[in-house]
């Protein structure tokens, strides 16, 4: 399993991703899920993606020849993000199909979806999710998110936080909060992760982090969150039957 992250504000973009693609009692292996792309310096594209590692392997790996040899459509020639995400989703069902058969007939699903972030110049920076079929959506105002792969361990956080105009800083550091609640409740998910931001109009990518579980700022942004989680939880209200107990505890405190 794997999950991905991208997330659209003013100011930029933020993608984020973890590296484990097979977990298991004597077994886990990680790969990459978050691909650039040598580009000309009018835009900038950034690929998560998730499932079916031969045939993500396979999409990556076409996209970067068509890239070479300059074919018909490729991600060097499109006028529009949503042109690349068609390209895409046909790639993306070409080698589901291929591999489809053969993988079928074990009971493996050949499927993968991908999201697509980044920015033509003349155009707004934009983010799609690109599904299995080959269709695909891309961010809203009003969910300016997309996730792929296990999602519903980090979506609470993105739900509370993220708006059009939050700032880069705080969409990422919610990126990771997202990641490490995901880590944290399912073993199928798993560091190193990834980390890139595309500020507007900047044509490329501005920083990228790999963390680990054992990197200063990981392990302080994860102590930092849990602790605040445990504060705001003690500062909840309390329930009317609780309240006798505690006037009796602090006339007892009181006399003491």
């Amino acid at each position: 399993m794997t999950y991905c992250v991208a997330i659209k504000v003013a100011q930029g973009l933020v993608f984020a991703s973890d590296s484990r693609t097979n977990a298991g009692v004597d077994y886990i292996s990680t790969y990459s899920k978050m691909y650039s792309f040598d580009l000309p310096d009018d835009r900038a594209m950034v690929l998560l993606s998730s499932g079916n590692l031969a045939t993500t392997q396979a999409v990556i790996n076409c996209i970067k020849r068509d890239i070479e040899n300059d074919t018909a459509v490729n991600l060097k020639n499109v006028h529009y993000l949503y042109d690349a995400a068609d390209y895409i989703g046909k790639l993306v069902k070409q080698y589901q199909k291929e591999h489809g058969d053969t993988l079928g007939k074990s009971g493996i699903s050949a499927e993968a979806s991908f999201i697509l972030g980044g920015q033509i110049r003349g155009h707004e920076q934009e983010i799609y999710l690109i599904y299995p079929q080959g269709n695909y959506i891309s961010a809203s105002e009003d969910t300016p998110y997309l996730q792929i792969g296990e999602t519903k361990y980090g979506k609470p956080i993105l739900d509370r936080i993220i708006r059009t105009d939050t700032t880069l800083g705080d969409a990422a550091r919610c990126a990771l909060v997202s990641l490490d609640s995901t880590i944290r409740s399912n073993i199928s998910v798993g560091p190193p992760i990834e980390l890139a931001i595309c500020d507007a109009n900047d044509f490329q990518i501005s920083r990228y982090l790999s963390l680990d579980t054992g990197t200063q700022f990981f392990t302080s942004l994860q102590k930092s969150w849990n602790d605040g989680l445990r504060r705001a939880f003690n500062r909840l209200p309390r329930f009317e039957w609780e309240l006798p107990e505690l006037v009796k505890d602090s006339k007892t405190s009181s006399g003491n």
